[in-house]
């Protein structure tokens, strides 16, 4: 079976699990931990296409998160545009700032290009948080509105259908480009800048485009998080939410794109575990983590694709020795 035909059936078991859950679990809260897991995936997706296929590290994602939901928060509250248009406008301002920032720290590499974007998304945080009159400052930002039809905001099921349904696009979208001409030259690019550009792959343009794709889905996931929760504050776009989401992509896997939605709802949903046990919850946070990486190298993909492997063997000796037996 085809490598994009397994992705696909997999997106679509992922699609009917989402479609499914809210039946399951229950519950405003509940409601609430599923849209974040959604929101915190979007970003990790279009981060594993920059750090796990095209090699590229950016420390500054949770700027461009944040960019897009001030954009349309000012856009929707402070001027009044329609919530569709300020939405769009959210997504084109990440995608742009992130053109902008691209052409020069691309040329860059390595750690440098990790400095780069730290850099950035650190302008980005302070700017959150100086500019008052704009933003709210460190108070935040309220009164953002919700998306209504027929003049009836959206409830909070109908709100995390539609950011379930954002995330299922941008996996298909990300699915198709990596089973592309355009994937092949990524993973080229990430094996050896050298041999790609030898290979006649412009190098530039290529990286200069994924990092644009991935900050315009992190723009996506701040436009929909500002309108979900209708009030945004600078602590939720910090550089420790940055190393967070490098984190996700690392402990799904780096060269899965459904293990970075598996990482992205791992580490979203586990710290709500972890509040029973108060004072010891970041020890036993950081404790998980450590074993995490230690044995699960391929990450949570890996290990779940090692399980699967391991349960099919199993059930193939079962069935030879039920053969010999009758035998």
């Amino acid at each position: 079976m085809g490598g994009f035909r397994v992705d696909a059936l997999r997106l679509c078991a992922l699609a009917a699990a989402l479609a499914l859950a809210p039946l399951v679990l229950s519950g405003g809260y509940h409601l609430t931990v599923l849209t974040m897991c959604c929101l915190h995936a979007m970003i990790a997706v279009g981060l594993n296409l920059l750090v796990g296929h095209a090699g590229q590290i950016s420390l500054g994602h949770a700027g461009f998160y944040g960019l897009g939901a001030y954009t349309t928060a000012v856009l929707t509250s402070t001027l009044g545009l329609p919530v569709p248009l300020g939405m769009a406008a959210g997504v084109l301002a990440a995608a742009a700032v992130a053109f902008l920032v691209g052409v020069p720290s691309l040329k860059l590499t390595g750690h440098y290009l990790a400095m780069a974007t730290l850099g950035f998304g650190i302008i980005l945080s302070i700017l959150f948080n100086e500019t008052v009159a704009i933003t709210g400052g460190p108070s935040g930002f309220t009164g953002i509105p919700r998306p209504a039809v027929a003049g009836t905001p959206l409830g909070d099921l109908a709100y995390y259908f539609i950011v379930a349904g954002s995330l299922c696009l941008v996996l298909l979208l990300s699915l198709n480009l990596l089973h592309s001409r355009l994937g092949r030259a990524l993973r080229a690019l990430h094996t050896s800048e050298k041999a790609a550009q030898a290979m006649g792959i412009d190098v530039a343009r290529h990286k200069l485009f994924v990092f644009v794709l991935s900050a315009g889905f992190a723009g996506l996931a701040g436009v929909l998080y500002a309108h979900y929760l209708t009030f945004i504050a600078p602590a939720s776009f910090g550089f420790s939410f940055s190393v967070e989401l490098i984190v996700m992509v690392v402990l799904g896997g780096m060269t899965s794109l459904l293990g970075s939605v598996l990482g992205a709802f791992f580490l979203t949903v586990l710290p709500e575990f972890l509040r029973v046990f108060e004072n010891v919850e970041v020890l036993l946070f950081g404790l998980i983590l450590v074993l995490c990486m230690l044995y699960l190298p391929g990450g949570l993909a890996g290990g779940l694709a090692a399980l699967t492997e391991r349960l099919r063997r199993t059930a193939r000796e079962r069935t030879r020795s039920g053969e010999a037996a009758d035998g």
